[in-house]
């Protein structure tokens, strides 16, 4: 089932909105104003839609807690600083048919009436920024920005920001204080939540580019519908970035829960490479905690299910990634055979992550890296046989310490490639 990508392996069909227009483009915003604002905020509520950027938090309910009562102007920011290791799913949207992007954008605007809306950027992406500055200008002459858009009287405009290619600029409060200029410092939550006290301090919705597109989708389909792809609380389509040692990397959409992790590897990817068998996967980008291959997971499932699943058997949606104690996070499947060294993975995911930590929280600051240090050594063949054990105590010091989620992304690779492939780094520790 596809939705996002239905169009972008079509021939002729470019990122431009002439194509864009031949397949019914900027027909569903003609829709979502006929709806009105409420009627679009319902639909998206009744369709169960949750955000793709990695929390899943239901995209509606976002938008409900919108203070509407305070006379500020209200912004929407669309989260493009895709940054997740291991992720590239979004930029496939930007790159191939930004329209898409831009009419999902346009129906949320419109429905939590923002007149000004930005999309933020990974520096890096520089041919994506051009893109969508150019699908912008497209847009604005065909009447789809500006003023009088589609001939009523909403009237809102984007701007392009590219950000500097910080990861902590993909947590949305580090995204606004980076937004209006300043460090990327994180807010506190309470009292700083975007749709009370955002952009500007005013209320603010922040969306990721996956999550923007499926809004037109869910007024183009219609809610009832909508929520019929995929399963009970995990509706619509996700795409699945797929990278490591695989046959066959790539991307691909799925219906949530249509497909299980192992189908994807191996039906989809091709399996490991000729003569090697996978030892680890990492299911949500690198900051989600990594499956240990040939470990049963047990237990139930929000609704009461009770599972007994080997990783192959786990549907590819929310709630059953969660409930096997990791997370679907960015979507983005990394994929580990016997032949790669884990201690260096770990690694090479902590200097990133001591890297990109933006400082403003004492135990993420150090604790990364404390961490990064720390596998450095065993990699220099001086691990001490008590490092495996130090590395989960930081790493468990972290968790739920620090202001953002920063804490985690960094403490739970760590936590989990110890506490899964322990005798690893105790062998650095014998040489």
């Amino acid at each position: 089932m596809k939705l996002l990508l239905q169009h972008l392996n079509t021939p002729g069909y470019g990122p431009n909105i002439n194509d864009y227009l031949h397949h019914g483009g900027y027909e569903t915003l003609k829709k979502a104003i006929a709806l009105g604002p409420q009627g679009v905020v319902e639909a998206v509520v009744a369709s169960q839609l949750r955000g793709r950027g990695g929390a899943g938090f239901p995209t509606g309910r976002k938008w409900q807690l919108l203070d509407k009562k305070s006379g500020k102007p209200v912004y929407l920011i669309c989260n493009a600083d895709e940054s997740e290791p291991g992720t590239f799913k979004d930029r496939q949207i930007i790159y191939k048919d930004p329209h898409q992007l831009l009419e999902g954008m346009l129906i949320t605007a419109y429905a939590i009436g923002a007149k000004q809306a930005f999309i933020y950027i990974r520096g890096e992406m520089y041919e994506g920024a051009r893109l969508l500055e150019r699908a912008i200008e497209e847009a604005r002459a065909h009447g789809f920005l500006g003023d009088a858009i589609a001939g009523s009287d909403y009237c809102c405009d984007f701007v392009v920001h590219r950000g500097a290619g910080s990861y902590i600029c993909g947590e949305e409060t580090g995204l606004i204080e980076s937004l209006e200029g300043k460090r990327p410092y994180p807010r506190i939550k309470p009292p700083y939540f975007p749709a009370v006290l955002g952009l500007y301090y005013c209320p603010t919705i922040v969306n990721n580019v996956e999550t923007l597109c499926h809004v037109k989708h869910v007024i183009a389909l219609g809610a009832e519908a909508f929520k019929a792809i995929g399963t009970p609380n995990n509706t619509g389509t996700r795409i699945w970035s797929v990278s490591g040692t695989v046959q066959r990397p790539g991307y691909h959409e799925f219906a949530c829960g249509e497909i299980t992790l192992g189908q994807l590897l191996y039906d989809v990817c091709g399996g490991p490479r000729p003569g090697r068998t996978f030892r680890a996967i990492i299911p949500g980008g690198s900051s989600s905690k990594v499956l240990k291959v040939g470990e049963r997971y047990r237990g139930k499932l929000p609704n009461g299910t009770p599972f007994d699943w080997d990783f192959t058997d786990i549907p590819l949606d929310f709630d059953s990634l969660t409930a096997c104690g990791t997370m679907s996070g960015s979507a983005a499947v990394i994929a580990m055979d016997d032949s790669v060294d884990l201690v260096e993975a770990l690694a090479n995911l902590n200097t990133f992550y001591a890297h990109e930590s933006c400082g403003q929280c004492t135990p993420c600051r150090e604790g990364s890296e404390w961490m990064h240090k720390i596998t450095q050594r065993m990699l220099q063949g001086k691990a001490r046989s008590q490092d495996a054990d130090l590395l989960l105590s930081i790493s468990k010091n972290i968790s739920g310490r620090t202001i953002c989620a920063h804490g985690e992304a960094c403490a739970w690779p760590t936590e989990s490639f110890v506490e899964k492939f322990k005798e690893d780094f105790l062998n650095k520790a014998k040489g």
